[in-house]
């Protein structure tokens, strides 16, 4: 009887060795496994160099950088989606441009430009002695009317910072744009908003009271009212007992319409049932640009090439194309290179919000960004194990030699803060795929966002494996028999069950 257990069990492990085996043999049989380095490094070489003058969003070789990958879309047959004319998916973004000149007056004091407020938004306008008239958020939806029954014609509004029943700095930012509307369409002729978020005063001047780019607004807005933020310093100044009138003279805000591009390709899955359901993979290519635009500079190099951040991506995009093109996944494959991303996640935005293809369709999301490496043993998930496709993940780095790990600073609210979060938020279930980094520390710090983080820096030994490992880790998710779901309990649970009517 022990003999016959014995022989049972050496047959048994037999099995399981030829099938791992037959398991590394096919594995050397994908394209993945043949990626050429000399073809990673010539794409980083060409993003990331100094003629691309760092791929800032708004400028010229943001754009050559999209007609480039456009390019390799086309060169490797991807379709468009929904037979668009071009790979290039517009979008239009406004570049702001304050002239800061101007001054706010309350009671006997005079509050100057920078120091005491910001103009967001409005023309060149003079107001004497106008009344205030406080509206709480100052916010119109299906849930609340901040302005029922207040007559507001003729007035100045002030209103609370942000949106109702939100802590996401983001989102409050974001949805300020829509108060200043909300006010002219009331009849209002200036809306000031009261600062207080976390964020220093100083901090939220330099990024939002100069020059910048912003998405254009789907709908033209005649709202040529002055849209002006107050320093949290003042609040005491701007309150219903002590405010009733005040005046203003302030330049004007030009704005002016700028194009960028998002870049997608099409690849058409082989199950006749599965192919209706799409893997969508995704990076952004912009990245800072120059000198002070970009942030600090030496005396001998003003270039932000942005090789980490992220040609690394963006290559790793391209490398899948090429394999997935010469052996398909049973899912279609959507690929989708971002702008905008540095400048507040905004071609990912654009594109949730503008899909070329129906988001219920789109079962998955990796997208693949990050800030650098320390450890070249590993890839970094964010979002890891927030998702059911966990298990591909991991046997998709192991087979190239790499460890996937989960997110190493949970504190810094790293899912929210990358273009995965755009399509995560649809309901979409979408990690984002990093290199390999165990904490923000000083090598990280040496590249991150720094004229140092140039093509020569790269490890292209380590970028090689980092491609093959998100190569074989989309290939597993695509072939899946069913489709990626978020785990139970996770914050996106809802719009997953929203978006595929769970």
């Amino acid at each position: 009887m022990k003999k016959n257990y014995l022989f049972l069990l050496s047959m048994l492990l037999m099995v399981v060795a030829n099938a791992q085996k037959i398991s590394e043999k096919a594995i050397r049989k994908l394209p993945e496994y043949n990626l050429s380095k000399n073809e990673i490094e010539a794409h980083i070489r060409f993003i990331a160099s100094d003629e691309m003058l760092g791929r800032r969003t708004g400028e010229v070789t943001n754009n050559v950088a999209a007609r480039y990958i456009a390019e390799q879309f086309r060169l490797n047959g991807l379709k468009t989606p929904n037979d668009q004319k071009d790979y290039l998916q517009p979008v239009p973004f406004e570049n702001i441009k304050p002239t800061k000149k101007g001054e706010v007056y309350v009671g006997n004091d005079t509050l100057k430009w920078t120091k005491d407020f910001i103009m967001m938004s409005g023309k060149a306008t003079k107001i004497d002695n106008a009344a205030v008239v406080f509206v709480g958020y100052g916010w119109v939806d299906e849930k609340q009317n901040d302005y029922k029954d207040i007559d507001v014609k003729g007035k100045i509004v002030v209103a609370q910072f942000g949106v109702p029943n939100s802590d996401d700095p983001y989102e409050n930012i974001i949805g300020s744009a829509k108060k200043g509307e909300f006010a002219a369409k009331n009849g209002a002729i200036a809306f000031i908003q009261l600062y207080n978020l976390k964020f220093p005063w100083g901090a939220i001047t330099n990024f939002m009271g100069g020059e910048k780019l912003s998405l254009a607004p789907d709908n033209q807005s005649n709202a040529d009212i002055p849209h002006i933020w107050v320093s949290n310093a003042l609040l005491k100044k701007f309150s219903k007992e002590n405010l009733t009138s005040l005046s203003l003279n302030v330049s004007e805000v030009a704005k002016k319409t700028v194009m960028s591009y998002n870049v997608l390709g099409v690849l058409e899955g082989t199950d006749p049932v599965l192919k209706n359901e799409y893997v969508v993979l995704t990076a952004h290519f912009d990245h800072v640009g120059t000198g002070k635009k970009g942030g600090r500079v030496t005396e001998s190099d003003t270039i932000f090439n942005g090789a980490r951040d992220n040609a690394f991506g963006t290559t790793a995009i391209l490398s899948a194309v090429k394999a997935f093109t010469q052996k398909r996944t049973k899912r279609s494959i959507l690929f989708i290179a971002y702008t905008g991303e540095e400048i507040g996640l905004l071609g990912s935005k654009y594109y949730s919000e503008h899909p070329l293809l129906p988001l219920k369709q789109c079962v998955y999301s990796l997208d693949c960004d990050g800030a650098g490496y320390n450890d070249t043993t590993k890839v970094t998930i964010i979002g890891l194990d927030r998702t059911d496709a966990q298990p591909q993940i991991e046997a998709g780095a192991k087979a190239y030699g790499l460890t996937a790990i989960n997110d190493p600073a949970p504190e810094q609210n790293l899912f929210d803060r990358s273009d995965n979060v755009s399509l995560a938020a649809k309901g979409i279930p979408a990690p984002d795929f990093a290199p390999g980094f165990t904490a923000f520390d000083a090598e990280i710090n040496k590249f991150y966002h720094q004229v140092s983080d140039s093509p020569e820096s790269v490890n292209y030994n380590y970028l090689l494996k980092f491609c093959q490992a998100y190569i074989y880790s989309a290939r597993l998710i695509s072939d899946r028999p069913t489709a990626p779901k978020w785990k139970a309990g996770d914050k996106y649970e809802k719009a997953y069950n929203t978006l595929y009517g769970k």
